[in-house]
């Protein structure tokens, strides 16, 4: 399926899983796309799998415990590539079905959990690579368009009334609870959805990064639909 916003100055389309892995973010650039219309049938997948808890991993010995269909196995085939090519990459995939993610406290100044635009972060130079096979999919947010929460002046009060402490100390307080990785869209925003299939590589806040991080978020699940999600 086609990814559902225009191209902007911040994604570079590719067709191949070697120039996603190669091709350098720069300028505006912090999210490189792998375009792909994936065949097979993954809501298959989904639905034997026997969910007890919101978030269920499977491994290659897991997927190749599923009868499935002939659709069903076109998936599985894929759901293996793409775990292999990751893996010989060097990455460490993880397959998700997943129910919910968990959300945060209502007691906090603002949620801190996927569901909120928000940067990952990394001592050591590395990106974010992630594909939606079925259910929603994320959104990015062009930087633009957002401001970090803990700039905002009534949210930034609020984080003074839970830390409590002397001001010297503030700045880590905000660091230590991550609530510096967190942003807030714009009213003009406009976000853009990955889509299902397409395989993403997503900058983030490291060291050495030369673009500023991307900011995503993970989708409010529909109602008893479940999303099939490789990430690394």
């Amino acid at each position: 399926m086609p990814i559902s916003s225009p191209s902007t100055p911040q994604i570079q389309k590719t067709n191949t899983f070697k120039l996603l892995t190669t091709t350098p973010f720069k300028g505006d650039t912090n999210a490189i796309c792998w375009s792909r219309n994936l065949e097979g049938d993954f809501a298959e997948i989904v639905e034997k799998v026997d969910v007890a808890e919101d978030i269920v991993t499977l491994g290659e010995e897991e997927l190749m415990a599923l009868e499935l269909s002939e659709q069903g196995q076109l998936a599985r085939k894929t759901l293996l590539n793409d775990l292999k090519l990751l893996q010989d990459y060097g990455a460490d995939p993880v397959l998700n079905v997943i129910r919910c993610y968990e959300r945060d406290d209502s007691s906090l100044a603002f949620p801190t959990d996927v569901y909120s635009y928000h940067v990952d972060c990394s001592p050591v130079p590395t990106d974010t690579i992630l594909c939606t096979y079925h259910g929603a999919a994320s959104d990015i947010l062009p930087n633009d368009q957002g401001v970090q929460k803990i700039l905002v002046p009534e949210l930034r009060e609020k984080l003074r009334e839970l830390y409590g402490g002397e001001e010297e100390g503030f700045e880590d307080f905000l660091k230590e609870n991550y609530f510096d990785l967190h942003y807030q869209a714009l009213p003009e925003a406009r976000p853009i959805n990955l889509g299902v299939g397409h395989m993403w590589r997503l900058a983030i806040d490291h060291p050495e990064s030369e673009v500023l991080p991307c900011l995503h978020r993970a989708p409010l699940e529909a109602d008893g639909k479940r999303r099939l999600l490789m990430i690394c």
